[in-house]
Formats: C-alpha cells, sequence, structure tokens
C-alpha cells in the first residue's frame, strides 16, 4: 500500500522586523534599514537582530556587529529593536495559520512549519493552499512570506529560503532529489563550518556528492551524524510537525557599553537579568527549575553553567541566588566580562505544584503575593519603577 503524500509547508517572513518598520512608515521603504543596537557612531556594541533587503546590498547580515554595519553602511537608518510592535505582527501572521490547519510547529516568532496533509483539500489543492497564506498575510499584515512546500521538513526549509524574497517553491516527492543535489551541502541541517570543512577534505562538495557517498564510510568518519547527515542528503526526513507550543525556556541577556570586571556592576547586571526573566516566567504563567547563566568574556569566548534546584519557581531570589552561586565559581572578578545572560528553563505551568509532596507554605503564599503586587507596579509605571540593588 502506497504511503499518503505528506505537505509540509515552511513560512518564513521577509526581514520581518526591518519590514515591519518600513511598513510603518513609508520614509523606510527601499532605504537600508537596520534594527539592533545603538550603533553610536560606529562605536557601539550589541549586534544587528534584523535588516532589510536593502541594507544586505551593502553586505549587512543579521548578528553582524552593529559596529561593523555601521562602517559598510553609516548612511542606513539605524532602528531600536520594538518586540511588542513585531509580536502583535507576529500574532496576526499565525492567526493566518491557524485558519489552514490545527498542525502548527512555531520556530521563532517570524518563521513556523505547517503541515496541510490532512487540510488542503478544503482550499482547492497544496500550491492552491500556499497561494492563499501568501495571499492572506499580505491582505492582514502588509508584510509578505516567502514559502516553502516539500515532503518534509528540511526540503520545505531549503524551499522557502530558496525562493526570498516573497517567493513559492514547491518541491514534489519525484523532483526531490533532483532539487537537493546540486546544493551546496551546508544547506543540510546539522552541517556546520566545521562539517563542511571536514566534508572538503575528503572531496564533498554539494548534497549529491554526499548522497552518492557509501554510508558506512560516512559513519566511520563522522559517527552517528555522517549516518544522519547521508539520510538527509537522499531525502530521508521523517521528522513530523511538532504542534506542542509550550515554551522551553525564558531568558534575558545584556551587553555592557564597556567590558567590565567590577563586581557591584555584574551583580547588578545578573539581580536585573534575573527580575526580567522572574516577570517574565509570571506573566507566561509558568515556573522553571534549572537556571543557566551566560558568560561571555571580552575575548568572545563564551561559557554557560548552569544548576537545576529542588522546586519550579518563578521566585528572582531563587533564580538570582543560583546565577551568583555559578558566578562566584567562574572568578568573574578575574576577567572582563563582554555580556551576562540569565535563562531558566525545564518549565511547568505555574499552576502546578512544585513538586510530588509540596504543600504551598505561608512563606511561598506572601512570596507569591509580593511578586504579584510589584509586578502590577511594574505594569503601570513601567520597569524602572522599581529595582532591587544587591547587598
Amino acid at each position: 500500500m502506497l504511503s499518503k503524500p505528506r505537505y509540509i509547508v515552511h513560512v518564513d517572513m521577509d526581514a520581518f522586523f526591518a519590514s515591519v518598520e518600513q511598513r510603518d512608515d513609508p520614509a523606510y521603504r527601499g532605504k537600508p534599514v537596520i534594527v539592533g543596537a545603538d550603533p553610536k557612531g560606529g562605536k557601539g556594541r550589541g549586534v544587528v537582530a534584523a535588516c532589510s533587503y536593502e541594507a544586505r546590498k551593502f553586505g549587512i547580515h543579521s548578528a553582524m556587529p552593529i559596529s561593523t554595519a555601521y562602517r559598510k553602511c553609516p548612511k542606513g537608518i539605524f532602528l531600536p529593536v520594538d518586540m511588542k510592535k513585531y509580536a502583535r505582527a507576529s500574532h496576526k501572521v499565525f492567526d493566518v495559520f491557524e485558519k489552514f490547519t490545527p498542525d502548527i510547529e512555531p520556530i521563532s516568532i517570524d518563521e513556523a512549519f505547517l503541515d496541510i496533509t490532512g487540510s488542503w483539500r478544503l482550499f482547492g489543492s497544496p500550491i492552491g493552499t500556499c497561494r492563499k497564506i501568501k495571499a492572506i498575510i499580505k491582505k492582514e499584515t502588509g508584510l509578505t512570506a516567502s514559502i516553502g512546500m516539500a515532503p518534509n521538513m528540511m526540503t520545505a526549509k531549503i524551499a522557502s529560503e530558496t525562493g526570498k524574497p516573497d517567493g513559492l517553491v514547491v518541491v514534489e516527492e519525484k523532483g526531490l532529489l533532483k532539487f537537493l543535489h546540486p546544493l551546496p551541502v551546508d544547506r543540510l541541517w546539522g552541517v556546520g563550518e566545521k562539517t563542511q570543512k571536514a566534508l572538503l577534505e575528503i572531496g564533498i562538495k554539494t548534497i549529491g556528492a554526499l548522497a552518492a557517498k557509501g554510508q558506512e564510510e560516512l559513519i566511520r568518519i563522522f559517527g552517528k551524524h555522517g549516518e544522519h547527515m547521508w539520510e538527509l542528503a537522499n531525502g530521508i526526513d521523517p521528522r513530523r510537525v511538532e504542534t506542542d507550543e509550550t515554551m522551553k525556556s525564558i531568558s534575558n541577556e545584556h551587553t555592557f557599553d564597556a567590558d567590565t570586571k567590577n563586581t557591584r556592576k555584574i551583580e547588578d547586571t545578573i539581580m536585573c537579568l534575573s527580575e526580567k526573566v522572574s516577570r517574565r516566567l509570571r506573566r507566561s504563567g509558568l515556573k522553571g527549575k534549572t537556571v543557566t547563566l551566560k558568560i561571555r568574556l571580552a575575548d568572545f569566548s563564551t561559557y554557560t553553567r548552569s544548576i537545576t534546584i529542588d522546586t519550579y519557581t518563578n521566585f528572582v531570589d531563587d533564580i538570582y541566588n543560583n546565577s551568583m552561586l555559578m558566578a562566584d565559581k567562574f572568578a568573574l572578578e578575574r576577567k572582563k566580562v563582554r555580556l551576562l545572560g540569565v535563562r531558566v528553563s525545564n518549565l511547568v505551568e505555574g499552576s502546578q505544584r512544585r513538586d510530588l509532596f509540596d504543600e504551598v507554605s505561608d512563606r511561598s503564599r506572601k512570596k507569591e503575593s509580593l511578586h504579584k503586587a510589584l509586578d502590577k507596579i511594574v505594569d503601570r509605571f513601567g520597569e524602572r519603577a522599581i529595582h532591587r540593588r544587591t547587598a
């Protein structure tokens, strides 16, 4: 019996943050727009969050240091990140997705996989469904999306990238390998810079060359990863669209204007980050059990340290105290720090008991009440209304 064809759609909004800015201000249209940190005349720190296609012509891309972006395009329009605005646009985009299928896997604020295998007949045809998704996104948000449709997730994502901007690329089962095999090998999932270099050393430049290589030889060289790469190169990707939209973690980061080893400044920053994460957890109705501290030093070397605590929490003291335990072990006073980040993961709904035998104590109830009261103050007067200082 033949298996039922799969129709997996990857939707990726085009230059999302910058496109929202250009939509909202006609003066920005057709011009290089760079969204991210303040460039401060080329002396700014931080990175580019997103940029328009006009800016990309200058060699600018996301995650590039903002100072480099300024040097490449000093007359560009540099704008701060307005996450509330982008979130509103994202909600409208995802509302469109829900008109076409319940099987949606969000990847980020501007990107998702949709499985329309069971729903395309309601809209005429698979490709017709994709055209309607694009058209309604444009109508509802004023923004363009690039769409790839294929029998599996990896190929759908590659297809959407191939069609950017404002594209629609469809790869059918019978043409799957014809589409994949001429492409550079780094287009495969999991083939980063190091793996690509190792593949080049054994003469593999394209996905087709990788597919033609003996599977056993790839396993010998790369282990389990070699088997996985061979399967992807041969169009084998059984992964399913996961519709679980539960957040996996909540985090905040801060890049210092100047590298620092000032202990008080570092402690205050970790407290500030802990407060933000704590507040976001409560707003999302979540608690977490694993606290992670991220440290980037002046030489850009980056480290993460994690602690899993006994109970689920969204209290700032729990997050801060455990973050400081990791910071103290790292002996930060002897190193110049460029960036700090705090993350809480291993999340559950906040209404769940924090462990099997947890009876909420009077102290916990009072802490819950205090945090809710502080949240109301911040909601009314802004984040600057309350800020704890370290002891």
